[in-house]
């Protein structure tokens, strides 16, 4: 097993974080009361504040944009920065000196001009409304009717500067945009006389194209249009061409066939060929039907047939001349077209520089005049919206005298007080449970000392032979007597010291009560007060403690002169007697060692009561004179490393360490420890169960017993 140096501790789980809170919750209800205690009387002390507050709405002025000529500049306004920047003014000095004027706060608060904006400073406070256009303007202070009173004329002074601000801005702006409308005004007269100038010089094809006669595209849109037209009626005369030439390759029937098909064939042409169609399907069907030439029903469709075929020979010879006569009118018009077209480029090549000059000039005469014309519609618009009122600041809620405190928040800060408290208790009890190195766990006992824990005896365990009945405690002392016969090596090491590392451990309750268990089981038991420095065991059964074991070892009485039977059978008592100066010495004694090896042969079992063993040396002696050594620690009390140093000390006189029995565990708070003890009560034996005691009539051989083996404590 490895020493408890090189161990680390061990990784507190859920449960034990809440074993550690049930552990030091005196601690923590301390201190949450502590703290709720203080936040309620700072709460108590603190003044009482009333809060007003006015809810308005910022609009963005249409005059900044009006003025400045720019469509969009009235909701510019409302950027990111736009309300944090309301704010500062709100809160500004020339807005809350209007507040002390018109409140004279001076008199009213008995204050300077500085101290007053200094108390307004500190009350007036404005903030958005989440997801609006609205800014809410608060006022806290300790009059109601005084935070009614700034925040209605916080709000009044803020509206005063942003329309003051707002008149100011369309006034400057549109004295600017009446001085641009002038210089405008100039600047487009100069370009109409320098138009006028170049079209007087230029011939009158450009002129009537610039001012829109021959068309509104000029000379360039004249020529892109007639060489369009050229394109086309070329493309129409090529068509015509194909069509007559196709015609003259055809045979009269192709002819007529190809004509009917066209779509500028005739409306008589384009009826007749499927007349013609259907009526001689008729006649080959009459053919098909076996009816000879000469038939009168073949001779007569024969005859309709014939007919319309010459109707169409005479539709297909007009379709003719009129393609004749159509290409003959579109090769004059194609003429015509490309002489006008040549002439159109003639005068193109020959003023292009003038047409270019003139149209530039035209195009900015056109953009100045429509810029001018903007700007005296704006500056109409300007001088309207100046005369109009803006209302740019709406107040949507107006401040009222508040009818109960809002601060202190009373619940607020107790129950923060609370909160604060219960984590600070939280916090206060894991420090101290980190500080804490006393014993909490069986684990800590095994892994320091390498020894088994025999028993754990619950906490308010009493005295068990004054109880009445069958307690459930006594079944923790029949686990450590069960544990104390199977630990021993030896079943002739029968004497057994009880020591503990300080005082007030339980050594001695646990000792009585381990006696009066094994006296009940049929052992013979010998108890001896050896704590010769605060002897104890004489109380727990009212005995006189005047001649006991320092009688015994400074004097020549008997043995049986200094034991005495107590009213329990098989339970034997040997007082301390009276207290010596030198314990000590008296302990370690030849005498001393021939008492323990003279009871080892009259009794079952010698239970020995010592000292604390880091306190006095008697423990230590008394460990070296007897067999076997039990160490008592109380729960929570005795350190680590001091529960060591009581091992050690045993160990340094040639003591043996059975085990450890580890005492007064409050099983309710340390919830491990209630599997240990919850079978107390079950597992108890009835009264009519327990064995009869015997009484010792004479000495003989210890007699051995068994019992079942458990864990658990004692106090």
């Amino acid at each position: 097993m490895q020493s408890p140096s090189s161990q680390s501790e061990a990784t507190l789980h859920a449960v034990d974080y809440w074993q550690v809170i049930k552990n030091r919750y005196g601690v923590i209800l301390m201190t949450l009361l502590l703290v709720f205690m203080t936040a309620a009387v700072i709460t108590y002390v603190m003044p009482k504040k009333f809060l007003s507050t006015a809810v308005v709405q910022v609009k963005p002025s249409n005059r900044v944009g009006v003025a400045l000529g720019n469509e969009h500049a009235g909701t510019s306004i409302m950027t990111p920065q736009f309300f944090a920047t309301e704010f500062e003014v709100i809160r500004s000095q020339l807005t809350l000196k209007y507040v002390v004027q018109r409140l004279s706060l001076m008199t009213r608060w008995n204050m300077t001009e500085e101290e007053a904006l200094g108390t307004l400073r500190g009350i007036v406070d404005a903030q958005n409304i989440r997801g609006t256009d609205l800014i809410q303007i608060s006022v806290k202070h300790t009059g109601a009717e005084d935070a009614r009173d700034v925040a209605k004329e916080v709000y009044e002074a803020y509206k005063k500067r942003r329309e003051e601000k707002e008149r100011m801005i369309a006034e400057e702006g549109m004295k600017e945009l009446e001085k641009a409308v002038l210089d405008q005004s100039d600047v487009v007269e100069e370009k109409r006389k320098q138009r006028d100038n170049l079209l007087r010089r230029a011939p009158a094809m450009i002129r009537d194209s610039i001012t829109g006669v021959n068309g509104a595209n000029g000379i360039q849109g004249l020529q892109t249009m007639l060489e369009s037209q050229v394109e086309a009626s070329t493309t129409l005369l090529a068509e015509i061409d194909s069509t007559i030439k196709t015609i003259d390759t055809l045979n009269a029937d192709e002819v007529i066939r190809y004509a009917a098909n066209l779509e500028s064939a005739g409306q008589d042409l384009k009826s007749l060929y499927p007349e013609y169609q259907s009526q001689e399907r008729l006649l080959s069907g009459l053919q098909k039907n076996g009816l000879g030439p000469n038939h009168p029903n073949v001779l007569s469709q024969k005859g309709t047939v014939d007919s319309l075929h010459k109707q169409l020979q005479a539709s297909v010879v007009s379709f003719k001349e009129s393609l004749r006569l159509k290409r003959e009118t579109k090769a004059i018009e194609l003429e015509d077209l490309k002489k006008r077209l040549t002439e159109v480029k003639e005068v193109a090549v020959n003023n292009v520089i003038l047409m270019t000059n003139i149209q530039g000039v035209q195009k900015e005469f056109e953009t100045q005049q429509e810029m001018l014309d903007r700007m005296r519609e704006k500056l109409s618009m300007d001088r309207i919206n100046l005369k109009q009122p803006q209302n740019i600041i709406e107040l949507h809620e107006e401040p009222l005298v508040a009818q109960f405190p809002s601060s202190p928040n009373v619940s607020l800060n107790l129950i923060l007080g609370a909160v604060v408290g219960l984590i600070f208790g939280i916090g206060i009890a894991f420090f101290l449970e980190y500080l804490d190195t006393s014993v909490k766990t069986l684990e800590d006992v095994e892994r320091y000392l390498q020894i088994p824990v025999l028993a754990v005896i619950p906490k308010e365990v009493g005295v068990l032979h004054k109880q009445s009945g069958m307690s459930p405690d006594a079944e923790a002392y029949r686990i450590l007597r069960t544990n104390i016969e199977f630990n021993r090596k030896n079943p002739e090491d029968n004497a057994i010291t009880v020591v503990s590392g300080g005082a007030g451990e339980g050594k001695s309750t646990t000792l009585v009560n381990l006696a009066y268990i094994c006296a009940q089981g049929g052992y013979t038991t010998l108890m001896i007060d050896a704590d010769l420095r605060r002897p104890r065991l004489h109380t727990f059964f009212d005995i006189n403690n005047s001649v006991g074991l320092t009688n015994y070892l400074t004097t020549e009485l008997m043995l049986e002169d200094v034991i005495l039977q107590t009213p329990v059978d098989n339970l034997y008592f040997m007082p301390s007697g009276v207290l010596p100066a030198d314990a000590a010495g008296i302990l370690n004694s030849r005498r001393m060692s021939e008492l323990i090896q003279d009871v080892k042969q009259r009794f079952d079992l010698i239970l020995v009561d010592s000292p604390p063993i880091l306190g006095v040396s008697d423990a230590s002696v008394l460990a070296s004179e007897v067999d076997l050594t039990i160490i008592v620690v109380q729960h929570r009390k005795l350190p680590r490393n001091m529960l060591m140093r009581v091992k050690q000390s045993v160990e340094n006189v040639g003591g043996n360490v059975i085990g450890v029995v580890l005492n007064n565990v409050d099983v309710r708070s340390d919830s491990q420890y209630q599997y240990y003890t919850s079978y107390y009560t079950y597992y108890a034996p009835a009264e009519s169960q327990v064995s009869a005691p015997q009484r010792l009539s004479a000495p003989r051989a210890p007699e051995s017993a068994t019992s079942g083996s458990t864990d658990d404590s004692l106090y």
